[in-house]
């Protein structure tokens, strides 16, 4: 038989948060996941009320009594719990009732992670498809446009009117009109040439031009992290893959509340051990461009990396669908938490060169 500090091992060395709580839903154990989970010390949170830890609603809590009364076990799924320092999780958790020693117990499984990895992977399988869609179009416009803009050029050439050359000269600048679109569409057209990155060096280089093209109105505040490496990518295409969503917050502040009023917040940081797509990797740069503008509108807000989405009158919903380009062909990813008043565009590069380097080999350009 197992003692009780084995015991207490065992299940300190489950993935799953076990908690114990009495029959006034006090604390009386906590495992070391459901310690990690809730932020919390076993020890100095044993015996206070579970309330003091999470919250989640006055139902939840009636629906622990009655399990124990009744002896009855159930499972919550996606439950969301607001902790007692104001972070909150989504959770699976399950409650079996040890009526004979009068406890219940607890077993969570924390999903926030599973679902930020699911979101992503639609993400990315959306934006794959996206621009495989967008290839075949391109490919099956632009090959019409040539024989129109010639065909073009041959008639105005004919025409003894110098007034009719004038509708020909129209047909020939809607079709360069066409091209171009199409070929924004497709985003960059070189390839993708990488080498060592200062992405402190890029962010200063985004920041001087976003700040020429506002005319200094804006506020630009930096927030970096020093010690980042540098990281494989092409310089060029990662400026301008930032350009684009600095440009879009700078537009978007001078449309609802004035580049006075507004502020830039660009920051760095490192983060571990991150899943993106189906691989996860031990380092990644995060870099995070915040500004204070309207928010995207939340009917747009899961579309905005796809083409033609914009959420101004005036944009062309262009800027970010070819940023996530550029960024994927880096192994990257780009994320958005947006709220009324707060927008944060997340920019994840990994930072292992070795195991990066394999992974772009894989990757077209």
């Amino acid at each position: 038989m197992l003692d009780d500090s084995q015991l207490r091992q065992l299940l300190d060395n489950l993935n799953s948060a076990v908690v114990v709580l009495d029959g006034c839903l006090r604390l009386r154990y906590l495992n070391a996941a459901a310690e990690d989970l809730l932020a919390a010390s076993r020890v100095r949170v044993f015996g206070l009320p579970l309330e003091s830890l999470v919250r989640e609603s006055d139902e939840a809590v009636q629906a622990l009594r009655e399990a124990l009364i009744q002896g009855e076990k159930y499972t919550v799924r996606r439950a969301r719990w607001h902790l007692h320092n104001q972070e909150a999780r989504t959770v699976d958790y399950s409650v079996s009732p040890l009526v004979e020693l009068g406890v219940l117990l607890v077993e969570v499984q924390p999903m926030d992670r599973l679902l930020r990895i699911a979101r992503e992977d639609a993400l990315i399988s959306a934006q794959e498809t996206t621009r495989n869609l967008v290839r075949g179009m391109a490919h099956e416009v632009k090959n019409p446009l040539g024989g129109i803009r010639g065909a073009a050029q041959l008639l105005g050439r004919e025409l003894p009117d110098p007034g009719l050359v004038e509708y020909t000269q129209i047909i020939i600048d809607e079709a360069d009109r066409l091209r171009n679109l199409v070929d924004h569409l497709l985003g960059p057209n070189r390839p993708v040439h990488r080498q060592a990155t200062n992405v402190h060096e890029v962010l200063e280089r985004v920041a001087h031009l976003v700040e020429a093209e506002c005319g200094g109105e804006l506020a630009i505040r930096r927030d970096y992290d020093p010690s980042i490496p540098e990281v494989p990518a092409d310089r060029e295409q990662l400026i301008q893959a930032l350009l684009n969503i600095g440009r879009n917050a700078m537009e978007a502040i001078g449309d609802s509340i004035g580049l006075a009023a507004g502020e830039l917040v660009l920051r760095t940081r490192v983060q571990r051990r991150i899943t993106i797509g189906k691989r996860c990797w031990p380092l990644i740069c995060c870099i995070e461009i915040e500004d204070n503008g309207p928010g995207i509108a939340e009917e747009i807000r899961e579309r905005i990396f796809y083409p033609m989405i914009s959420g101004r009158a005036k944009g062309s919903g262009l800027g970010l669908s070819i940023a996530q380009n550029i960024i994927n062909q880096h192994a990257g990813l780009i994320k958005c938490d947006s709220d009324p008043g707060r927008s944060v565009f997340q920019v994840c590069l990994p930072l292992d060169m070795e195991l990066l380097t394999r992974q772009l080999d894989t990757l077209p350009g």
